[in-house]
């Protein structure tokens, strides 16, 4: 009776749902758990809820204040705001965290960029500005920077007893969606491993995507490199014999035609070595006015990389290309950027760039002509979840560049503006199919351009909006086929389909926990 309880939750959490239209793709069965359609060869809408902090699900800590910062009042305040998180870094860690640096009510003048020193530290202010009450803001000066970063860490735990073990996928076939698949041999893989699924580029690959002929002004351009590799980071759950099945689902199908030789590699590599469990949270960032290219230098808000982080609470006006997210395990949650001054120049920036995999991006906002609201960078391993977002101004969400795969736009609203699934042909230096296996859930937008790349899928789910069609920029082919479409003009059931993945996953609780 737990999924007839969850179908009932979410009829209860969106009013209006009982009218709602039945996807022949994911819908709740007689007994409300989902129902998945798949294509002849296997594939499906893959399940999102592993989107979010701790892979979704879990609640964002509240981390004790260990130091409390003052605005200095008119003098640079960066060296006193990165002197109290390296001495919260010198702390020994409990509970996986280290402590928070509170910035107290006020204007912190920062000429050079924060830097979160050390795993299990927060930053956090006393508002955004979002709600009533106190609010601290970084205000940035000096040369352009960034506000906040945290950089990869270089080497890793040496430690003992790790084995490197290579094997490669042996199935004919592997579908998007699925979370097992057969390996040559699973000998010195275990339960709890890390392994790197490194698909291979191949020309035969290349010429199938129809991208080995793009050209700009008379010259070629390369959209992946033949040799080279795109790589998805998965956890193994269960071996049985030389079938490996990993916790969470794949975000791409693999195809031996066209990846044989050299084939799929599976790797065991080590465990994530930078920086986890750090949070940013209740600050007002902002900079002077920027209208200008994005080419120019400029003021940003922040430039993270890490696994199981956060940020929320956080409003941001007048950066550019202003949040960029890399790692594994992150949620954004609340956070708006506001640009008045008009970008310049048909390159535009990303405002989000959630270019981690399992990245949530949950009720976000972003306001702003001639943008990307978010735009993917190359060979991102969803699943990515745009859940709930505001995007305002005659500007365009949008998967960017280079084949990543497995985005999930649910429950977003963009009234002058677009969502786009697309092949950018040799837009920027040969941008090509940006994006494979996603998905516009129950969506409202001006417009959608949703399109299909070949051996993949698009799906265009309950979108409310105009429905456009579009060659590949810079070539001379025809309109480009359609995505899937379903529903148009209706939404569908469930009104959330991350949230729903969610529910059936973990169960009502975990829908709480994130604030639902």
């Amino acid at each position: 009776m737990r999924h007839r309880t969850l179908f009932v939750f979410f009829l209860t959490a969106f009013p209006g749902l009982a009218d709602d239209a039945k996807s022949e793709w994911v819908y709740p069965g007689p007994d409300g758990k989902l129902v998945y359609k798949k294509t002849a060869r296997g594939d499906r809408i893959m399940d999102f809820s592993h989107a979010g902090y701790m892979g979704g699900g879990v609640a964002i800590p509240d981390v004790p204040v260990r130091r409390t910062v003052k605005p200095a009042g008119g003098e640079d305040d960066a060296a006193a705001i990165q002197s109290a998180l390296d001495a919260i870094a010198a702390l020994p860690l409990k509970d996986g965290f280290r402590g928070a640096v509170l910035l107290a009510p006020g204007t912190y003048s920062c000429s050079r960029p924060i830097t979160i020193p050390a795993s299990g530290v927060v930053l956090q202010g006393s508002g955004s500005g979002a709600k009533t009450g106190g609010k601290s803001t970084i205000k940035l000066t000096g040369t352009p920077h960034p506000a906040l970063v945290v950089r990869r860490t270089k080497g890793g735990p040496q430690g003992t007893g790790f084995a490197p073990t290579q094997t490669h996928l042996t199935d004919a076939y592997v579908p998007s969606g699925t979370n097992t698949f057969t390996v040559a041999d699973a000998t010195g893989f275990a339960v709890g491993d890390t392994v790197a699924i490194r698909r291979s580029v191949t020309d035969a690959w290349i010429k199938f995507m129809q991208m080995d002929d793009l050209v700009r002004d008379g010259k070629s351009q390369t959209w992946l490199r033949a040799g080279s590799t795109q790589t998805a980071e998965r956890t193994i759950a269960a071996i049985n014999g030389n079938t490996i099945a990993v916790s969470v689902p794949l975000a791409d199908s693999y195809d031996a035609k066209y990846l044989n030789p050299p084939g799929t590699a599976v790797v065991k590599i080590r465990p994530w070595s930078g920086l986890t469990q750090f949070g940013i949270e209740h600050l007002h960032v902002e900079s002077p006015p920027q209208s200008f290219n994005h080419t120019q230098p400029h003021f940003t808000a922040m430039q993270l990389t890490g696994q199981d982080y956060w940020v929320r609470d956080v409003a941001i006006d007048e950066t550019m290309n202003s949040i960029t997210v890399t790692g594994k395990r992150v949620t954004l949650q609340n956070v708006s950027v506001t640009r008045k001054a008009m970008h310049q120049g048909s390159s535009k920036p990303s405002e989000i760039s959630p270019n981690a995999s399992q990245c949530l991006v949950d009720r976000c906002s972003v306001t702003g002509d001639n943008v990307w609201f978010t735009a993917t960078g190359s060979n991102v391993s969803g699943p990515v979840v745009i859940l709930n977002c505001n995007f305002q101004g005659k500007s365009r969400a949008e998967s960017h560049m280079r084949w990543s795969t497995g985005i999930l736009y649910d429950g977003c609203k963009a009234p002058a503006g677009g969502i786009e699934i697309r092949n950018r042909g040799s837009m920027g230096s040969g941008h090509g199919w940006s994006m494979g296996w996603g998905v516009v859930w129950n969506c409202e937008a001006k417009d959608f351009l949703v399109q299909t790349p070949p051996g993949s899928m698009n799906w265009l789910i309950g979108g409310i909006g105009r429905r456009t069609l579009a060659p590949r920029p810079f070539g001379k082919t025809p309109n480009l086929p359609e995505g899937t479409v379903d529903s148009p003009g209706r939404p569908v059931t469930p009104r959330s389909l991350y949230l729903e993945q969610l529910a059936e996953r973990l169960g009502p609780r975990a829908v709480k926990n994130i604030g639902y």
